[in-house]
């Protein structure tokens, strides 16, 4: 998978769904409760639309606290109205421009689970093609992956998606649709319930951490 053209689609989808929403829908918390569904979207925006003076400024400011800094670049577009998050989401959707030690699989990863964080709140279906998610899942396993992504390391368990041919890891097996794996896996609640297996409580319990 050219994962430079799938992160393009995924930008383009996302722009897509955005530009149906009304006022109300945008001003909606996001599963990410510090961040409406508009802020939500002006992050996917940062990845694809910073400057390396920018980044190194907000840097400064967030005194190298990742989650910080990202609070900072999306602070620095607080007056873009959705319209134009949504326009600017579609002329850069094929930016190749990504971060230092992730790489693609970063942004990749965060336009596929940043988009759940705001369509569930929404009531939305997620109607993206699962095997976009093989790479995320992938990358979400890696070492790599604590770098913004998570804090630590997911708990050692057999990881299993049920609606794709993925598999990962060694112990209790905990199995749920690849989606559903990657939300738990950053920590995020609202599908818990979905997880099978008797792995399931490990992994729920260090979604709550």
């Amino acid at each position: 998978m050219d994962l430079y053209a799938a992160l393009a689609d995924e930008r383009r989808a996302i722009a897509a769904r955005l530009d149906t929403l009304t006022p109300e829908q945008w001003r909606t918390p996001s599963l990410c409760s510090s961040w409406t569904v508009h802020q939500m979207a002006t992050h996917l925006l940062v990845s694809c639309d910073f400057t390396k003076r920018e980044a190194a400024l907000a840097l400064l400011r967030s005194r190298g606290d990742v989650d910080r800094l990202q609070e900072v670049l999306v602070a620095n577009r607080a007056d873009l109205a959705p319209g134009q998050v949504v326009a600017l989401l579609r002329e850069k959707a094929d930016v190749r421009q990504v971060p230092p030690v992730v790489g693609v699989k970063g942004p990749y990863t965060d336009a596929l689970v940043h988009q759940l964080d705001m369509w569930i709140p929404l009531g939305l279906d997620d109607d993206r093609p699962v095997e976009r998610w093989r790479p995320a899942l992938d990358f979400l396993m890696t070492k790599k992956a604590t770098v913004g992504f998570l804090p630590s390391a997911p708990p050692d368990l057999w990881y299993q998606a049920t609606d794709l041919e993925w598999q990962h890891g060694t112990g209790d097996v905990v199995s749920g649709a690849a989606a559903d794996l990657a939300l738990a896996i950053l920590g995020r609640t609202p599908r818990l319930d979905r997880l099978d297996g008797p792995g399931a409580d490990a992994l729920r319990t260090y979604a709550h951490r």
